[in-house]
């Protein structure tokens, strides 16, 4: 399980997390978040479509469509029946874990304290979401958890913006962020599938700027 959230926290330095009112948007977004590089993509359960979003952009070649804002067993169970391939929470609960181990979907649960870090660790579990970040401590708590959590890895999410997002990025724990600055909601509206596709081939881009700073 840890390997199998691994893989999909190495497809691309940032996940977008997206919030999608439309299906009919679901699509052309999934094709150019993925032209820029762009290739695990977090679908939040926060709205009504969500869930015919996550069934669109399954469908989508390359892509691996995740669901967010997972709350406990039964979103876990409707988000997998709708083709999600890994969950997203903003927290961790022993149900929840148990669930996913149990349906065998990766899950990365949400986490904002050292303890919060050793009860999913009691649970077998390696790979965190770190939620809210930038209010939790930002990239400096991220690398003290470093030292007593060496073998545990990261996905900062919650105030990630293009510009900070290489101070996380550079960081050995650090394997990929979310953020959502990526599909903003006007060019949405509009349908400027073309300026997403470039944002996120910056977002894409800066994978490498992290590791080399």
């Amino acid at each position: 399980m840890s390997r199998d959230i691994e893989h999909v926290m190495r497809l691309s330095p940032v996940i977008p997390v997206l919030v999608i009112d439309k299906v009919q948007d679901a699509v052309p977004m999934a094709r150019a978040l993925a032209a820029g590089g762009l290739l695990a993509l977090e679908v939040t359960l926060r709205t009504p479509a969500a869930l015919e979003v996550i069934k669109a952009m399954a469908k989508v070649e390359n892509v691996v469509v995740g669901a967010g804002t997972v709350l406990g067993p039964g979103h876990l169970s409707d988000a997998v029946a709708a083709g999600a391939r890994f969950v997203v929470s903003p927290g961790l609960t022993e149900p929840l874990a148990k669930a996913a181990a149990k349906a065998g979907v990766p899950l990365l649960p949400g986490v904002a304290t050292a303890s919060d870090v050793m009860r999913g660790l009691d649970l077998g579990l390696t790979h965190f979401k770190f939620f809210p970040a930038s209010v939790s401590g930002g990239a400096a708590a991220v690398k003290a958890f470093g030292g007593p959590f060496g073998d545990v890895r990261f996905c900062p999410t919650g105030g990630i913006t293009e510009a900070n997002a290489p101070d996380y990025l550079g960081l050995a724990n650090v394997l990929c962020v979310g953020g959502s600055w990526i599909t903003p909601p006007d060019a949405v509206a509009a349908g400027d599938w073309a300026r997403i596709e470039a944002l996120a081939r910056g977002a894409a881009a800066l994978g490498r700027a992290g590791r080399n700073a």
